[in-house]
């Protein structure tokens, strides 16, 4: 067991140094820009024609002047890029990241703001504006992403609220990700409860009913990894 109090601010990672055995191990690093391009430089050749650069995260543009550097540098390249998020960040910081993309792939979690922030802490009216905005660029091209999530969001009257929200800012493409209990480890990991552990993924069914609604809006209706991305 770890006792996560004595984390607090801990820079050094010193519990790593001295853990026998490597139990314990460091995941990420800090690292420069030029460093990233050292390192995409060298897997460029393994990618393929169909190949380039996608930024995930959490959240990639919680750390912007990096990511947008990153893919400014690779943009510029000849380098497809990519870049996955949640859309909540200041408009100003995403536009700069557009231009320098090929690909956006935004998460929109509910269309009710209050239910959002009942899951997420905050309400969806800056991800709704910034979608919008995004798709209006007629930029990069945009893969509005929904996880589907038994008893928070997999309901007809919520989806059917986001294929029109879709259809009326001229949006024609969602990628519906069935849930799954992947972080259950995670959060075994690092001490905590996981909320979802009888959760059950949803139904064939459930998904492709929620695929007829979104075509009937005249949206192409991906499921899962059955996209063309």
């Amino acid at each position: 067991m770890i006792d996560r109090n004595l984390c607090i601010g801990c820079a050094q990672h010193s519990c790593v140094e001295v853990c026998p055995k490597d139990a314990l191990r460091l995941v990420g690093k800090n690292i420069s820009v030029s460093e990233m391009m050292r390192m995409i430089s060298r897997d460029r050749a393994y990618w393929g024609e169909g190949g380039g650069l996608t930024i995930s995260g959490g959240e990639p543009l919680a750390q912007s002047r990096f990511v947008t550097k990153v893919l400014e540098l690779s943009y510029d390249g000849g380098v497809n890029t990519a870049l996955e998020t949640c859309a909540y960040v200041p408009w100003t910081t995403l536009r700069r990241a557009l231009n320098y993309l090929d690909w956006v792939l935004i998460d929109i979690k509910h269309m009710d703001p209050v239910k959002h922030k009942s899951a997420t802490g905050v309400d969806n009216r800056r991800i709704l504006d910034n979608t919008t905005k995004v798709v209006r660029t007629g930029g990069p091209r945009v893969i509005i992403r929904i996880p589907v999530i038994p008893g928070f969001n997999d309901t007809m009257t919520n989806m059917s609220e986001t294929a029109e929200f879709l259809r009326k800012i001229g949006q024609d493409e969602v990628n519906l990700l069935p849930f799954h209990r992947l972080a259950i480890s995670k959060y075994e990991q690092l001490g905590l409860e996981y909320p979802y552990k009888d959760t059950q993924p949803p139904s064939a069914a459930l998904l492709e009913g929620f695929r007829d609604l979104f075509a009937s809006r005249g949206v192409n209706c991906y499921l899962g990894d059955d996209t063309p991305f």
